[in-house]
């Protein structure tokens, strides 16, 4: 059995609930800005992904077919939800397509990467990076599932075109 699936598994449950009770019951009653800016912001930190590539944060032999997609599939993700966090803040027309195209970028990296972590046998090699996919990839698992919830069934009030500034 390895471990690092089952702290994987385990602290998404966790995560899972802790939504279940303080976030989606709240979910009508908060507007999409107020649920995703959080969201964004935590999903900003995603540059420690690359910690994979860094010596010292893992062990000597770390996987290369899985640390170069993970990290940069993250940096990536981060990148993207910076891009987000002024469209949403300021209700832009252009704020829920940036919202999607951050959050099926960020989900199917973090996929991408337990998968290719468990291909690869990557998590032997983890180290002091082991809390990434032990704590830090559940968290944004379950954020991620907000954030498409908000999308998918919670954003109905039209965006605000940008006023032109002449």
């Amino acid at each position: 059995m390895n471990i690092l699936t089952v702290n994987l598994l385990f602290s998404t449950f966790v995560f899972w609930v802790a939504a279940k009770i303080y976030v989606f019951p709240k979910l009508s009653e908060l507007g999409p800005k107020a649920v995703l800016l959080p969201i964004l912001l935590l999903h900003s930190f995603r540059h420690l992904g690359l910690m994979f590539l860094a010596p010292g944060a893992t062990y000597a032999g770390i996987p290369p077919q899985f640390a170069y997609p993970a990290a940069f599939g993250d940096l990536l993700a981060a990148f993207l939800a910076l891009a987000a966090i002024p469209a949403v803040h300021r209700n832009i027309r252009a704020a829920r397509l940036l919202v999607w195209i951050f959050n099926v970028e960020g989900t199917l990296d973090l996929l991408v990467a337990i998968t290719l972590a468990t291909i690869y046998g990557a998590s032997a090699y983890m180290g002091p990076a082991y809390w990434i996919p032990a704590f830090w990839v559940p968290a944004l698992l379950v954020t991620h599932y907000i954030a498409l919830v908000v999308v998918w069934k919670h954003w109905t009030i039209p965006a605000q075109s940008v006023p032109s500034r002449t």
